[in-house]
């Protein structure tokens, strides 16, 4: 065995660190606001394809850490999901603003790694936004990845700052501006990643169905569960129309 190789590989993966936001796929638990289209289960079928997909895009890049945040209950179920190769931590308190806090603690600290925590559905994700975004962390003491419903898909930051999730707003149209105006207050500087969107509502799986009938190899999981709900709504379904999500 070349142990310098290994060496080299494992401290290449010192400075950058992509966790998934993540819940355990229980009915009932992942994606609530698709539930006036689609029953419970399955909703949660939908979002363990989803959640594996996006694992596979996340050990798709190269020199990055993956490891995964949640509720401290969900660690065991979500470790059987993910395998031995990504690390699932327990976040400490509730709520997805406790877990981005619990992410920068965790894997930031003082250590000024650069550290991104990104949505459990987005398996569409261009990689190279992801890239785009470390290397946007390297100038900036924040990264954002804004969504088109005023919300955000991804946050990276080098060090720990306990009060920037701080307050209400997660989930709302209002998240990405209370973000920003919580860094301005602390006078951090923000760089922007490319807008996307979030798979929230009836309308987001129209537009994933059509970006992955292109491609289906960007998230093989995904594309073959939105296959098959299209096959199964045939012509009694009408394009649904109903409207940072689960970040």
């Amino acid at each position: 065995m070349d142990f310098s190789s290994e060496n080299k590989a494992h401290s290449s993966k010192e400075g950058r660190t992509l966790v998934v936001m993540a819940k355990a796929p229980r009915p009932g638990a992942v994606k609530t606001r698709l539930a006036p289209s689609l029953s419970p289960e399955v909703v949660t079928a939908l979002y363990r394809c989803l959640l594996e997909d996006t694992l596979d895009l996340a050990r798709s890049m190269s020199d990055v850490e993956v490891a995964i945040m949640c509720p401290a209950a969900d660690v065991q179920e979500l470790a059987r999901v993910a395998g031995n190769a990504v690390r699932v931590v327990a976040q400490t308190g509730d709520g997805l603003a406790a877990g981005l806090t619990s992410v920068f603690a965790h894997f930031a600290g003082a250590s000024q790694r650069r550290v991104i925590a990104f949505n459990s559905d987005s398996p569409h994700l261009p990689r190279s936004v992801l890239g785009d975004a470390f290397e946007t962390l390297a100038a900036h003491d924040v990264v954002v990845g804004p969504t088109h419903d005023g919300g955000y898909y991804l946050v990276g930051a080098k060090t720990s700052h306990p009060t920037l999730f701080a307050g209400d707003g997660m989930g709302t149209n209002s998240a990405l501006e209370r973000l920003l105006s919580r860094a301005q207050t602390l006078e951090l500087s923000v760089g922007l990643a490319d807008p996307f969107y979030d798979i929230d509502v009836a309308d987001d799986l129209t537009r994933l169905a059509e970006e992955l009938r292109l491609a289906p190899a960007r998230a093989p999981r995904t594309a073959a569960w939105l296959k098959e709900w299209e096959l199964a709504a045939g012509s009694s379904r009408t394009t649904p129309r109903t409207g940072m999500g689960d970040l």
